[in-house]
């Protein structure tokens, strides 16, 4: 008999359920793949923890957040500083004086200023000038032009939003782009929170350690085994699901729309492939987004190699169109797919002892923190 059957071990599984343990209810932790930690996922090749699903860097400004992950590993130093190659050209993200000077060789925050101001203002003249409006922009590609002219939008911009989203810039809404994180400084941090990190040993360490006294059962798809799991859990027993929302209810109403992401990782007989950890490809006829050399997330200038000589591992990221079966990565939080959601979510209040939590159950993008956070309150709640 148990308490709660969570069904997912990544973050808000793990996190939920170690919150209840220590409050005195057994648990038991299901998920359909053959390993924990959700996304998050870290596997060790030849010394260097490998992530499977993409980058994940820890960052918050929550201090319960960063002492929770804390409690459970060590974290190091890493600070994210990615690299955006357009063509032959390379420049600094975020957005700051160091992209500026090598854009347009302004040296001060002033002479930065000016110049986006002025092709802010060129942009906003071309778009009135074919019939559109500076306070409204129809779609993305306006909006962003407006936040930092042109030739940011075309060398930064454009080609990374149009393969992500699979849509040409014109044909995406405006306000998936909001703003643009301009830094008149020259610092290269693409965070702005006070915590940062990677745990030293990767992720999947980190949860193990938080689902430590709980039972995981691995490789059990929840709508295979759902009655009988139920019933071996007992009368009393209430359900967390970290699935899909829309795949609980098989699809009654129809699915939620996202964009998923297929990795090609390679490990190459060199010890520096890029010399950063993440590089992304801004021109949209680089077919993927960004590689990343992850042992760039453990190991920093002189520090000893945990790697294996002449040796490294890197990741090419491709955005995909997403059909059902593929793993979920960003929700498509536009009008019909919020309007959907919402449908589901009055289904779900009927479902009595079930709860639904984490990016797949409430059909949300979180950080890693949020989601962490948000498994704390749940369980108190």
């Amino acid at each position: 008999m148990y308490d709660y059957l969570i069904v997912g071990a990544g973050l808000y599984g793990a996190v939920f359920a170690n919150e209840k343990r220590k409050q005195g209810k057994k648990c038991l932790v299901i998920d359909e793949r053959n390993h924990i930690a959700g996304n998050a996922y870290t596997e060790n090749i030849f010394g260097i923890e490998v992530h499977r699903y993409g980058a994940h860097i820890f960052h918050t400004d929550s201090k319960e957040a960063w002492e929770y992950v804390n409690t459970y590993a060590e974290f190091n130093r890493y600070t994210n500083s990615p690299v955006a190659r357009y063509k032959d050209e390379v420049y600094n993200l975020p957005f700051n004086m160091n992209t500026f000077h090598a854009l347009w060789g302004v040296k001060t925050p002033a002479e930065a200023k000016e110049r986006i101001e002025a092709e802010i203002e060129e942009a906003a003249k071309e778009i009135e000038k074919n019939g559109g409006d500076r306070q409204n922009p129809a779609n993305l590609e306006e909006q962003a032009l407006l936040l930092g002219g042109r030739d940011i939008y075309e060398k930064l911009v454009k080609g990374y939003t149009e393969k992500q989203w699979g849509r040409e810039a014109r044909e995406l809404p405006s306000f998936i782009i909001k703003r643009l994180p301009f830094r008149f400084i020259y610092d290269n941090n693409y965070f702005n929170d006070l915590y940062q990190g990677i745990p030293i040993g990767g992720y999947t360490g980190m949860v193990e350690r938080i689902l430590d006294g709980t039972e995981v059962r691995l490789g059990v798809e929840f709508s295979k085994v759902k009655n009988d799991i139920l019933e071996e859990c007992g009368k009393g027993c209430e359900v967390v699901y970290t699935g899909s929302i829309d795949r609980y209810f098989e699809y009654t109403l129809g699915n939620l729309e996202y964009r998923s992401l297929e990795f090609r990782t390679e490990v190459l007989s060199q010890d520096d492939f890029q010399g950063n950890a993440v590089v992304n490809y801004t021109e949209y006829e680089v077919p993927y987004t960004r590689i990343i050399e992850h042992k760039y997330f453990e190991e920093f200038g002189s520090l000893p190699r945990k790697a294996r000589e002449n040796t490294t591992v890197i990741t090419r990221e491709y955005p995909a169109n997403w059909t059902l079966g593929m793993d979920s990565y960003y929700p498509i939080n536009d009008d019909k797919n919020n309007a959907l959601y919402k449908e589901y979510e009055e289904l779900a209040k009927d479902q009595r002892n079930v709860h639904f939590g984490g990016r797949l159950g409430k059909y949300k993008y979180y950080d890693m923190d949020d989601v962490i956070l948000e498994a704390i309150k749940d369980s108190k709640e």
